[in-house]
Parts: structure tokens; sequence; C-alpha cells
């Protein structure tokens, strides 16, 4: 009871607020995302993502080696293939950007962990995530293209893949993928609650992935449903997921923090190009202090309960602690 408890004199100074600080903001469980595009000396700003690139696997490479110099510990990758067809086939190729760019990384060896985004939708003339069939992107047919892509991604190296498409069964079909061909190792990270968001419009254009008809409320989720997002998380750990993902971070803090109170296994959150974007449309207009509002945001999305966070913030968070 006041006056005898005083809880602002914890607050006084900077060294008594660090020291009962409950949620310290580390840059240990960032991934980056970036963007590999065929060719070579290619490094083209995305026009809604500022100070993120559309780049060549030389220029990649270069990024790479600044991501581990700044303490980065993972990185994930997004492709923008030569061609597009209508079942996505350079996303299982060999010689595609994101496997070429995955086993550059390995030559140079860099000490980064390498995931990377399986999903068609890159990939695909009509811009969805799997077959088409009848109008309607076709579940089952889509698996085998995933685990395909999925063993390609391997195959060239990567240490996590990350099923992005958010169809029934894929987790189980990617492991089962996996395994027959020797690569138990290989983790999968599966966007488990992948929600049918407004936030991102901006990653559209970086991955030149826009539907071409229609939208995705049929295979991502309704955002108005948080227990559905319970049961999807159940059923990936079931069929194989080492680590779940809830996308996107901002509007589902709620979602995360009922993930890593009901499972086990670790919990990572996508802080999505919609979110970046609108800090940076805030503070190119002087509305908003960038440095503080980030590290904010990036510390409310950790005390929600991820344990790893994918944020196109990780390099300017990475040079800000350091210098702090």
């Amino acid at each position: 009871m006041f006056p005898i408890q005083r809880p602002r004199r914890l607050r006084r100074t900077e060294a008594l607020r660090g020291m009962v600080r409950e949620t310290r903001l580390s840059t240990s469980g960032f991934v980056y995302p970036m963007f590999v595009c065929p060719g070579s000396g290619v490094r083209t700003e995305i026009s809604t993502m500022p100070g993120i690139f559309q780049q060549s696997v030389d220029h990649f490479l270069e990024e790479c080696r600044e991501v581990e110099g700044l303490g980065i510990p993972a990185v994930i990758l997004f492709g923008i293939p030569e061609r597009k067809d209508e079942s996505g086939s350079e996303a299982a190729s060999p010689t595609g950007v994101v496997q070429r760019a995955i086993e550059a990384v390995r030559r140079a060896k860099l000490n980064l962990v390498v995931l990377t985004d399986v999903c068609l939708c890159e990939y695909t003339s009509h811009g969805h995530c799997g077959v088409i069939e009848k109008g309607d992107v076709a579940n089952d047919p889509t698996l085998a293209l995933l685990a395909a892509e999925a063993l390609s991604h391997a195959r060239a190296g990567a240490d996590i893949v990350a099923p992005s498409d958010m169809m029934d069964g894929r987790v189980g079909a990617i492991r089962k993928t996996l395994d027959e061909h020797s690569l138990q190792d290989v983790a999968i990270l599966a966007y488990a609650a992948k929600y049918c968001s407004g936030f991102y419009g901006p990653f559209r254009e970086a991955a030149d992935s826009a539907p071409q008809f229609g939208d995705r409320r049929s295979y991502q989720m309704d955002p108005a449903n948080a227990r559905e997002a319970l049961r999807e998380v159940a059923l990936d750990l079931e069929e194989g997921a080492d680590m779940v993902m809830v996308k996107p971070a901002l509007p589902y803090l709620d979602i995360i923090r009922q993930v890593r109170d009901r499972f086990d296994a670790p919990v990572a959150a996508y802080n999505v190009s919609g979110e970046y974007s609108m800090v940076k449309a805030a503070v190119r207009n002087g509305w908003l202090e960038e440095q503080r509002v980030v590290l904010e945001i990036l510390t409310g999305i950790q005390r929600a309960g991820a344990e790893i966070v994918l944020t196109y913030h990780a390099k300017d968070v990475a040079r800000w602690l350091k210098s702090s």
C-alpha cells in the first residue's frame, strides 16, 4: 500500500530500469528476409519497402556477409524465378535462384542459419500457392510440388525449410519426403497460423506474387479466428514441424501468446512487410522516431512469446543494440 509500495523507485534511472527489465531484446532470435532474383549485378530497391532489395546472387552474398558481421544468426530466402508457369515448376529446380543462393552461402562458409520459404506463389503464373483445378486451389495435388521444392532446398544446403502455403497436410508430406532422402536433420518451421492479412501488400511487390484472380481466403486463416490457430499449430506439430510461426505479428500478439502458453515448441513470428512499411512511411513524414518505435515493436513481439522474429528491421536493430 502507498506510500510503502512505490513502483517508481525502480524506474528512477536507466541502470535501475535495465536491472529489472523483464524482456531483453536480442538479435539471437532474428531472421532477416531476403529476395533473390536472376542475373548478376542486380540490386533493385523495392519501392514500398525502403532499404530492402531484390538482388542477384552476387549482391545477395555481399549482404549475407554484412548480416553475419552484425551478429544476426539467420536469413530466410524468397526467390523471384526467371520464368513462371501454371505449376510453379522452377520452385524445385536445382538451378533455381534460391538453390543457387543457398549454395553460394555454403561455398562462402558463412556462419548463417539458412531458412527457405517453401511456397509456389512466387513461381506460378497465376500467383496462387498451389495447383489450380476448376478455378480453385487444389490442396492434395499441391503437396507433392511443395515436398519437391523443400527437397531441392534441403539438397542445396538449407538448414530449415518453412512451408508458408497453408495447404492441409503439407508438413507431413515434406517431412516424409525429407526423411526418405536421408535429410532427417533438416528442420521444418511451419507457417502454422498464417492469416489472410492486408499487411502483405508490399511483399507482393517484393516477391512479384500477387494473385492474378480472386484472393487467398480459402486457404489462409480468417483474421477473426483464434481457436483455429491453436488447432493449426497442433496439426503441424503432429505432422512433424519442429517450430511454428504466427504471421503477421502485430495484429496477432494474442495468438502468439496463446501458442506460447499451449505448446512447448519454439514459436516464431513474422513482422511482415506492411508492418515494416508503415513505420518507414511514418518516419519519412517525421511522425515517428524510428529507433524508439522499432525497438518497442520488436520488444512487444518477444514479450508476447516469440523467441524467433522474422523482421526486415534486423540489420538496423543489430546496429542500434551494438551502439547502446
